[in-house]
């Protein structure tokens, strides 16, 4: 009886209680949003990611043999089917890499700039290649700011050098040698392999001399 008389008295409570109503709607909400998600994440989203990582290997293979009108062809879809997912900003990635060898600079930046990897090693380099394209189009000054950029998010003795010294280069075309002298020394002071396989004294000397 005294089990009745305090569900009784709780539901009274409850519907008399507006504060405590909606509380308990939010909580039950957010419950709901958690399990939803997690049954989307389980078994939609991540078998779909799966899947998205074969999505560009086609492509690839018609990407080697220099066929690239084809693998452009096949990358579209992939891009379209799976955007978000692994699979589908690798093959946004690669297309901007298609783009670039037929000399289409400005679609591969835009390219470039709408693919979110969780790899650090390709985040980099898809910055990198910004700078690539910019350079090829000779706007030196975009270039050198996209290398740099690069070269501190790199932040390693294989990637950082490499950009640092593009980034020199771009530098020399605009006539800024102030700046390319720095970018230099910063290579012969602080990359040493990288400076001596590059023979970085010769710029030095090439801009000292200008």
């Amino acid at each position: 009886m005294s089990e009745n008389n305090t569900e009784s008295t709780l539901k009274e409570q409850f519907e008399s209680n507006n504060s405590l109503k909606l509380t308990t709607y939010i909580v039950g909400g957010a419950v709901l949003l958690v399990i939803a998600s997690f049954v989307y994440f389980q078994f939609i989203w991540t078998p779909n990611n799966e899947k998205s990582k074969a999505s560009y290997f086609e492509a690839l293979n018609y990407a080697e043999k220099d066929s690239i009108d084809l693998a452009i062809d096949l990358l579209k879809p992939a891009i379209k089917k799976y955007d978000g997912k692994v699979g589908g900003e690798i093959a946004q990635f690669t297309l901007a890499r298609q783009l670039m060898a037929k000399g289409e600079f400005s679609k591969a930046i835009e390219e470039l700039k709408g693919v979110d990897l969780g790899d650090e090693y390709l985040s980099v380099m898809s910055i990198g290649l910004q700078g690539d394209c910019l350079s090829e189009m000779k706007k030196y000054e975009e270039a050198e700011t996209m290398y740099i950029k690069a070269a501190e998010l790199g932040n390693n003795d294989f990637i950082s050098p490499m950009y640092f010294f593009k980034a020199a280069l771009c530098a020399e075309k605009t006539g800024d040698l102030e700046t390319a002298f720095h970018l230099y020394k910063n290579i012969e002071n602080n990359f040493k392999d990288f400076a001596n396989q590059k023979s970085i004294k010769k710029y030095i000397a090439r801009v000292n001399k200008k």
